[in-house]
């Protein structure tokens, strides 16, 4: 569960015994830990997270816990620091690092960030000068200094200022222990592992930057040649498009963007493009060009043909990309390997990097690149954030968005659609609807689907939220159980139902929601039934596709014509699959159709008769 691959700088801290400090190409890696429980689940154990810098890297797992290896002085046998809070993420700077709790503390630990005692954590949340604005919901290391962002959209950074990556004057205050209100109002916060940029996206998606921007990494443009940017500065001219992640080496930074125009068009997977600032001589901007001190696009045939760009790593003085095609793809710096090429030198432009065989034979979508200091680690990590990419799998399969059946309006009026099946395994009964109505008609549209990830995923993605709805949302163990066994194993998530030599697969989690005789099997945690196939021929291939279209969304095509044979022959498959007990009832609505049509019918019929007798 626990190999990833790696390359790069084997050294503070060593990882992998009886192999060279510089690792250039990719080689499995594989940890033991010795503190896990054995009774564990084992995909509790599954990698969540890797997140290093200089002289530490920090695994942090589906359980919550994270391992920290640490350099030590006789650089062979790395310290090895079991932490047991309860995380949700980790991230590590250069010489600093931080853990952000599913409860929404942040903890940190550095030189600038505890000059007394550098090598322990302290809640620096609890730190934050306003009680109300303690809640943490994400967290970021740069080079030198921590940002949080706070359940009420604010930004505070804390540790060092020295290039004015605190927007505060360097000359005066050059580093602080306590955090300190950058910006309100902000969606997201992105930096760099080795970055003394800062970059703030703010809820009308305009983009602002402060740090050191020597070699124009803040994409500021020609007209801002201040080595320090000393306050947070509107960055103008980016790219048109949605924002997808913005990451800063040491003297480079690198935009992934998802196309504006092809958004509009509608695609599955909007295409996605990257774009790099800063200096080119020594981090490679992906281009044969000279420094450029704003973004520009960066194009290869690696991913501009069928491939789309799926994540982003950028460590020290490299990027990498990976993209949905399985190619991993990488330029920039390379003296330790970095790049797994097998070969030294800058890489000034994209080049792809041939990877041994993946172990787990699964999507590609479920690894993950981390870059750290001349350093890179490959995992395999499929879990998933939010429960409402099952609301993805309908809309790819169906194609529409109709399938969401029950509305919500927000405190300004806009219209939230939600899956009312989900709900009613989400809910603890059907009046919890009404109490969640309440709560939604006094949210914004962005607290609003935050609680909606939240009760889809029973994830504390935002405390604050999460403490309102907590009492509605139901905790059935064993559906929760068998969600996140459905979702971690790629095998299980779809039921094959056969019948006249062909296959349908259907989601899971659907039958479960729609069928007592599947619910009664998936919840069976104690035995595999991803492999069972159910041969069920009964029904025309009319009635199947009625069958087929309500499991999923709860109606009836209009344009399906009802007969006696087809009431006749759904009638067998609500026996079998045992949908008496949905609501609506299928049987119920096909009634209705065929009475409704029959009367259309026979008012065409009379209709038709008067013109001929007029």
């Amino acid at each position: 569960m626990n190999d990833c691959l790696f390359f790069g700088w084997n050294k503070y801290p060593i990882l992998i015994k009886n192999e060279p400090e510089k690792i250039t190409k990719p080689i499995q890696f594989k940890f033991e830990n010795e503190n896990e429980n054995e009774n564990e689940n084992e995909n509790e154990k599954q990698i969540k997270q890797i997140s290093s810098g200089l002289y530490s890297v920090i695994f942090l797992f589906e359980n919550g816990k994270a391992i920290e290896y640490l350099n030590d002085s006789s650089n062979q046998n790395p310290e090895k620091i079991q932490i047991e809070e309860n995380i949700q993420k980790v991230t590590v700077g250069y010489k600093n690092e931080a853990i952000l709790t599913i409860e929404g503390n942040a903890f940190a630990k550095g030189k600038d960030i505890n000059s007394n005692n550098p090598n322990e954590f302290i809640n620096i949340s609890s730190l934050i000068e306003d009680p109300n604005d303690r809640i943490i919901q994400d967290v970021v290391s740069g080079h030198g200094s921590i940002y949080l962002l706070t359940s009420n959209q604010n930004v505070y950074g804390i540790g060092s200022n020295q290039f004015g990556q605190l927007a505060l004057d360097s000359e005066i205050l050059d580093k602080t222990e306590k955090p300190i209100l950058m910006m309100k109002n902000v969606s997201k916060i992105f930096s760099g592992n080795y970055s003394d940029c800062l970059f703030l996206l703010n809820s009308n998606q305009e983009l602002f930057g402060c740090g050191y921007n020597y070699h124009g990494q803040l994409g500021l443009g020609e007209s801002i040649k201040e080595a320090n940017i000393q306050k947070l500065t509107k960055i103008q001219n980016i790219p048109k498009g949605k924002i997808i992640d913005i990451q800063g080496g040491f003297n480079h930074s690198i935009m992934l963007i998802e196309d504006e125009e092809e958004n509009q068009n509608e695609n599955e997977n909007p295409k996605r493009k990257l774009y790099s600032c800063g200096d080119y001589e020594y981090n490679g901007l992906g281009k044969k060009n000279k420094d450029t001190r704003e973004f520009t696009e960066i194009k290869s045939s690696l991913f501009e043909n069928d491939d789309n760009i799926r994540e982003i790593s950028v460590g020290y003085n490299n990027t990498l990309i990976l993209t949905s095609n399985e190619k991993l793809i990488g330029f920039g710096g390379n003296n330790y390997g970095q790049l797994g090429t097998g070969k030294k030198g800058i890489q000034k432009v994209p080049i792809q990097i041939q990877l041994p065989k993946l172990r787990f034979n699964e999507d590609i979508s479920n690894y993950h690149l981390s870059c750290g200091y001349n350093k890179l680690f490959i995992y395999y990590s499929p879990f998933l954030s939010s429960f409402s990419n099952l609301e993805e799998d309908l809309i790819k399969l169906f194609r529409k968005k109709e399938f969401c059946n029950i509305s919500f309006k927000t405190e300004n009026g806009e219209i939230i659609e939600a899956h009312k099946l989900i709900l009613k395994y989400r809910l603890k009964d059907e009046n919890e609807i009404e109490k969640l109505q309440e709560i939604i008609s006094n949210k914004s549209i962005k607290e609003s689907n935050q609680i909606f990830e939240m009760i889809y995923s029973n994830r504390i993605i935002n405390p604050k939220l999460y403490s309102e709805i907590k009492e509605i949302i139901n905790l059935n163990e064993k559906i929760e159980e068998t969600m996140k066994r459905i979702y971690l194993n790629e095998n299980e998530k779809d039921f094959i139902i056969e019948r006249k030599e062909k296959e349908y697969k259907f989601p899971k989690l659907i039958l479960i929601m729609r069928s007592e005789l599947y619910r009664g099997m998936f919840l069976s945690v104690t035995e595999d039934k991803s492999n069972k196939v159910t041969d069920y021929s009964e029904l025309s291939n009319k009635s199947f596709q009625i069958f087929e279209y309500w499991i999923y969304s709860n109606q009836i095509k209009d344009e399906i014509q009802i007969t006696q044979e087809i009431i006749d022959e759904i009638k067998i498959g609500i026996d079998y699959f045992q949908l008496n007990q949905t609501n609506p009832n299928l049987l119920d609505l096909l009634k209705n159709k065929f009475n409704n049509q029959n009367k259309k019918h026979k008012l065409k019929q009379n209709q038709k008769r008067d013109c001929l007798i007029f």
